[in-house]
């Protein structure tokens, strides 16, 4: 369950923003979930490699309050529960595309410096 200290008062849309993508799974989740569309928990675990059980539980569960993602439990034995993003996931993914762009362009520059090559 979220916080009550992530609900503002905001300064400005950047924190507004930074706010709901808080964590450093959480973008990464949705990358995942545009990239390979609806995943169960044990894929999305095994696509994001380091992330613990509890912290993709907490991630989960805060970006479905925020109406990031949507869980679908298909009552069938053994219960099977997929995560999917919603529209407003898929505008924020939309909007972190620039800044994925950023840090793609970022991570060249480096590798190239560490080489000894300019960019």
């Amino acid at each position: 369950m979220a916080s009550s200290s992530r609900r503002g008062p905001y300064i400005c849309g950047i924190d507004a923003a930074m706010d709901v993508v808080s964590g450093k799974w959480k973008s990464l989740i949705l990358w995942e979930l545009d990239t390979y569309g609806s995943r169960r928990f044990g894929e999305l675990r095994r696509g994001l490699p380091g992330v613990s059980e509890k912290m993709l539980i907490q991630h989960l569960r805060e970006m479905e309050e925020d109406g990031l993602i949507h869980r679908e439990v298909h009552r069938e034995v053994p219960p099977r529960v997929e995560y999917s993003l919603t529209e407003h996931g898929r505008s924020l993914n939309e909007a972190l595309r620039p800044l994925g762009e950023w840090g793609t362009q970022r991570a060249t520059r480096l590798a190239a410096e560490s080489a000894g090559t300019a960019v």
